[in-house]
C-alpha cells in the first residue's frame, strides 16, 4: 500500500464500528461487480439461515464485545498495519 493508503487506513481504524461498516459499504459500492446483486442475495440467505439456526438452538449467540475482543487478540488484527507482502 502507498503511504497515503496507510494513512487512510490508520484514520479509518480510529472510527467506531458502525462508522467503519458504513465506510466499507461505501467503498465496496465503488467497485463494478457484475454479480453484486447475486452476492447480496446469497449473503441475505446466509444471514437468514444463521438466524434460523439460532432460533432452533443449533448455534449459540456471542456478544459483540466477546467477538471484537477475540478479533483484537488475533494475529491478523495485530498485524493489520503491516505492509502487505505479495
Amino acid at each position: 500500500m502507498s503511504p497515503q493508503a496507510h494513512e487512510v487506513l490508520a484514520q479509518a481504524l480510529k472510527l467506531s464500528p458502525l462508522e467503519k461498516a458504513e465506510l466499507v459499504e461505501r467503498i465496496l459500492d465503488t467497485f463494478v461487480l457484475p454479480d453484486r446483486k447475486a452476492i447480496d442475495e446469497r449473503w441475505a440467505a446466509e444471514a437468514e439461515d444463521r438466524i434460523d439456526a439460532y432460533d432452533r438452538g443449533e448455534v449459540a449467540a456471542r456478544s459483540g464485545t466477546d467477538v471484537f475482543a477475540r478479533i483484537e487478540r488475533s494475529e491478523a488484527w495485530k498485524n493489520r498495519l503491516a505492509p502487505h507482502q505479495p
